[in-house]
């Protein structure tokens, strides 16, 4: 949801910024590259020190190059397979460190197993809800749904509800729950989103199979596709 408005809106902003870089001479990967090291470093040398207001700064200084490369290789006529691929596999990459930052902070000083392990389902869980889209359409199926949260609902909620709870440092009292009720929210929205899309695969997967094998039912004994008869003569071989 947030994800199909507030990119257009951040991708308008942006595009100045990404004229700049192309005019200095640097490309799209390198910026997917700094992007994805900035924020891992916000987030596993901030985060597990409980120093959330400042992770959250800095992640979100670099996270927009997740918009500036994708604008950038647009305006310079060089989008490719390989960039689309950098850029999903390291997105996974900076997901799993925003919330393993999370449970190493409450493996250790923040000493609570259970948000720990609540962050470490929101990490899999996250994983497993890109996956299933994108390995959905590998098999050829349009997988027409988007659910409850996608990846940037989990950092909007997750990295505002951490911003905030990092004022704790700063004298605001009881704001350092927000965080836990956070990645809550997060646990359970990327659950439901898992399982919207499962069932969305499994019903395209049924209505794709089915019409696989109402198929050959519209084939002539031989083989031959059978034509209706306004239709205009031309059979399969020449539709390629």
């Amino acid at each position: 949801m947030l994800n199909k408005y507030a990119r257009a809106f951040f991708t308008r902003v942006l595009t100045p910024f990404a004229a700049l870089l192309l005019r200095l001479g640097v490309s799209p990967d390198a910026v997917t590259l700094i992007g994805t090291a900035g924020v891992m470093a916000g987030a596993l040398v901030f985060f597990p020190m409980g120093e959330f207001f400042w992770g959250t700064i800095v992640i979100t200084v670099f996270v927009f190059s997740d918009l500036v490369d994708g604008n950038m290789a647009r305006q310079a006529g060089i989008s490719s397979r390989w960039g689309a691929f950098l850029d999903s596999t390291l997105d996974r990459v900076a997901d799993g460190a925003i919330f393993g930052g999370f449970a190493l902070w409450y493996a250790g000083r923040g000493d609570d197993d259970i948000l720990c392990a609540v962050a470490i389902f929101c990490l899999a869980s996250g994983q497993v809800v890109s996956y299933t889209k994108a390995r959905g359409e590998s098999i050829g199926l349009p997988v027409a749904v988007n659910g409850l949260v996608e990846r940037a609902e989990r950092l909007v909620i997750s990295l505002v509800a951490a911003g905030l709870a990092g004022l704790h440092k700063f004298g605001v009292p009881g704001i350092d729950v927000l965080l836990p009720i956070a990645l809550w929210i997060v646990a359970v929205g990327s659950l439901v989103t898992l399982i919207q899309r499962v069932v969305t695969v499994r019903r395209e997967s049924a209505e794709a199979d089915a019409a696989e094998a109402a198929a050959p039912a519209a084939q002539g004994p031989a083989g031959v596709l059978r034509l209706d008869a306004d239709a205009s003569g031309r059979d399969g071989e020449g539709d390629r």
